[in-house]
């Protein structure tokens, strides 16, 4: 449990800027002068802090060639998104508001315009920067115009991959860390961190903490053995997708008993790290899209905001925002839509689910010790799940109804009263009754 102590009171709100601020696709648009566009974003910070989360976590705001996810320039922004100008006002703005930023670092890969690689294809092997990639060389030998085969990301042509055993990517990536954090920025997410050595992490992130001990770094990874890859890297945190598939696919096949297994699981991790979790990132089908019943989208709200993590919430998604992910070409699009100018031009269809948000994120914040709460199921069926999130700081019983029937479900005499959602609480026999598809959290009242 070495994360910085103001993480226990993180919660994220995630943007991709790049679509957020309706940028223009394709490396054309980087000949064309700078668009001011990321201080586009102060307007929205109000926004954030009133939704209740207490963080900002961008996606790539650095030069790329296309998505931001190949990345050609790391000391740069990206001239769609703005200059250094923009990018310190953002954070000094954020920062007045109490918002922490989190960036996000593409270092296992680089766009093919990435400046040591176009050396490399100039200069052939003899070229300084050919270590810093994985090449192999034609036997027959180089001339000018020969192009090496390369590692990639993933059959990802455009997507070069550094070689994470030369000292001088090691340097380099700890050099850009630090020059952002320098800038204002909090932490890093680091992207494709499972494709990484961890013995590459642990060296760069004991180097960056010496100058930055209260940065906070989490990795994406999908799969894998999540506590022994933090040991390993000395990452503060990784991406919690274990939990997210559990949440969306037990609602949509009415299997509590997958959702109680995945919990059971996260207390392991718990005692290693704490995860960050979330319904929808940028990467995902969104949570309103992939539900088959919209009525359950509460519910997977409400486990989110009740157990131990750190909770990231992706922009869209708390007004219900609909998208779904393609493999094809653009398939993140619809995904990673642009926003207006203002909240006040947000639909009204969906501050609904805005002010279920707050109210749920309102009930994490005044129970800070849910950051690192183990949960224990009391009742389970298909259909139904009562469990308790308990830490140093108390219990909260959490009773959730997938079936559209009203349930009578048991919740101990320790769940003393209903602080959100809705319930009928019947004292007399420790038991609470939900409307079909209904949910509700319980506890003292303070």
């Amino acid at each position: 449990m070495k994360e910085p102590s103001w993480v226990q009171h993180a919660i994220w709100w995630q943007v991709y800027p790049l679509g957020f601020l309706g940028a223009e696709p394709g490396s054309e648009a980087l000949k064309q002068p700078v668009e001011h566009r990321l201080t586009r974003l102060i307007p929205w910070l109000d926004y954030v802090v009133e939704l209740g989360a207490s963080g900002l976590a961008l996606g790539p705001v650095f030069s790329s060639e296309t998505h931001g996810y190949d990345t050609t320039d790391y000391y740069r922004i990206d001239p769609r998104l703005g200059d250094d100008a923009d990018f310190d006002e953002l954070i000094t703005q954020a920062h007045a508001r109490g918002l922490n930023v989190l960036l996000d670092g593409v270092f296992n890969h680089v766009g093919r315009s990435f400046e040591a690689f176009q050396h490399v294809l100039a200069e052939g092997p003899q070229s300084p920067a050919a270590s810093w990639f994985r090449l192999a060389w034609p036997e027959s030998g180089w001339a000018p115009g020969i192009e090496p085969g390369y590692d990639d990301f993933e059959g990802h042509r455009h997507l070069v991959a550094l070689n994470h055993a030369s000292p001088e990517v090691g340097v380099y990536v700890t050099d850009v860390m630090k020059h952002w954090l320098g800038r204002g920025a909090d932490g890093w997410r680091l992207d494709a961190a499972y494709a990484v050595p961890a013995s590459f992490w642990k060296p760069v992130l004991a180097e960056v903490r010496r100058t930055y001990p209260e940065a906070y770094f989490v990795g994406e990874y999908i799969h894998g053995d999540y506590p022994e890859e933090v040991l390993q890297s000395a990452l503060d945190s990784v991406t919690q997708y274990e939990l997210w598939k559990a949440l969306w696919s037990s609602l949509n096949d009415s299997n509590f008993y997958e959702l109680s297994s995945a919990l059971e699981r996260h207390n392991g991790f718990l005692n290693t790290f704490v995860p960050l979790t979330f319904v929808g990132n940028h990467d995902v089908t969104r949570l309103a899209s992939r539900l088959n019943n919209p009525d359950h989208l509460p519910l997977a709200l409400t486990v989110l905001l009740t157990i131990g993590g750190t909770p990231s919430l992706y922009y869209g998604d708390e007004q219900a925002f609909r998208g779904i992910k393609e493999d094809r070409a653009g398939g993140d699009d619809s995904i990673r839509p642009a926003f207006p100018s203002t909240p006040s031009k947000l639909s009204q269809a969906g501050w609904p689910v805005y002010h279920l948000h707050q109210e749920l994120i309102s009930l994490r914040r005044r129970h800070p010790w849910l950051h690192r709460a183990r949960t224990t199921v009391r009742t389970l069926s298909n259909e139904h799940i009562v469990y308790e999130a308990s830490g140093s700081g108390g219990t909260l019983t959490v009773a959730l109804n997938l079936s559209a029937a009203r349930a009578e479900l048991p919740v101990g005499s320790s769940a003393a009263a209903v602080l959100a959602g809705r319930g009928n609480k019947h004292p007399e026999r420790n038991t609470l009754t939900l409307s079909g598809h209904g949910w509700a959290v319980l506890g003292s009242p303070r």
